[in-house]
């Protein structure tokens, strides 16, 4: 009988309105008194939780809603700077916009996941009187020791990250790395993944990467050297490989993949017993060697058919003069 005065006058001196509450519906005073404790303070701590799922969701909806490509780029890459051009093929295109919308919107995620829940269990640590202060002091000694003994992986996800947002190469470019060139098979926050002329895949940490030389973004060179005899006419050797190249280039398999009209540019190299032309055509990109490979052949069969000689090893003798002894 004595219980509720004692719980009456412990509840009139406490600020909420939940003892008096409790103790008025119950008429329970020990359940009275730690109301806060075991009503109050649950109920907070799961509002918290429900607000921190039901926020992560909402965002990481928008956040898939932005990166999704419906034959278009992203929207999520439409603030950001895009460096492949109208060369580039459609497909080849799309795949590269998909795995870098898909990459930045994985991060995204993950950033906002830790920055929710990071939150909410500073919210739910203050509901049980924890003084946060001391906790904040230990995780800053402990993310320090992490950083110095994790600063490769955290200098990969950065270079990846910055990789993602400055495009500088995307899947299916040709791409030179330093000590791995090739075709790129998959970007990642971490690792790069390219596949050599060889077939050999290459795993390249970002971390690693101090330059990139990307042969796909925008168009290519096609480079074309052709050695000639001193013997041989270079202004008529000169005028034939530029006739037969710009022929080439206006028919198949050319006539898609080179941009501009082939240039000859004269003479590249003077040694002992060559003289070296050399031609170059702008072409679409990773079909450098392929226009390369064609106008040799082409080229080749007009030097024959124009007499132009080609160049022999010092040493030894030309047809002619061998014919002449």
């Amino acid at each position: 009988m004595n219980a509720l005065p004692l719980a009456q006058s412990q509840c009139s001196d406490d600020a909420s309105q939940w003892c008096r509450t409790v103790l008025d519906w119950t008429g329970n005073a020990w359940l009275a008194n730690y109301s806060k404790l075991l009503i109050i303070t649950p109920l907070k701590i799961l509002l918290i939780t429900v607000l921190a799922f039901l926020l992560r969701y909402v965002l990481h909806r928008v956040i898939t809603r932005l990166s999704r490509t419906n034959g278009t780029a992203p929207k999520l890459l439409q603030p950001l700077r895009e460096r492949h051009g109208d060369s580039v093929s459609g497909e080849t295109l799309a795949e590269q916009r998909s795995q870098r919308a898909r990459t930045l919107g994985s991060v995204l995620k993950s950033v906002v996941s830790f920055v929710i829940f990071g939150f909410a269990a500073i919210y739910v640590l203050q509901e049980f009187g924890v003084d946060l202060a001391p906790l904040i002091a230990s995780a800053g000694v402990v993310g320090v020791a992490l950083g110095f003994g994790a600063q490769n992986l955290v200098r990969d996800f950065l270079s990846g990250m910055f990789m993602m947002v400055e495009d500088q190469y995307g899947v299916g470019d040709w791409v030179d790395l330093g000590e791995a060139t090739g075709t790129v098979e998959t970007v990642g926050l971490r690792v790069t993944t390219l596949r050599d002329v060889n077939g050999t895949v290459w795993y390249v940490r970002n971390g690693e990467i101090l330059r990139v030389g990307n042969s796909s973004q925008g168009y290519a060179v096609a480079v074309v050297d052709l050695p000639i005899a001193h013997s041989s006419d270079i202004r008529r050797a000169q005028e034939v490989a530029e006739s037969v190249a710009a022929a080439a280039a206006q028919r198949e398999p050319l006539a898609g993949d080179v941009l501009t009209p082939p240039e000859m540019l004269g003479i590249n190299q003077i040694t002992s017993d060559t003289i070296t032309l050399r031609l170059t055509a702008k072409v679409r990109p990773g079909q450098q060697w392929a226009v390369q490979r064609l106008l040799h052949a082409e080229i080749k069969r007009a030097y024959d058919e124009a007499g132009i000689k080609p160049p022999y090893p010092a040493g030894r003798l030309m047809p002619d003069s061998d014919e002449q002894q």
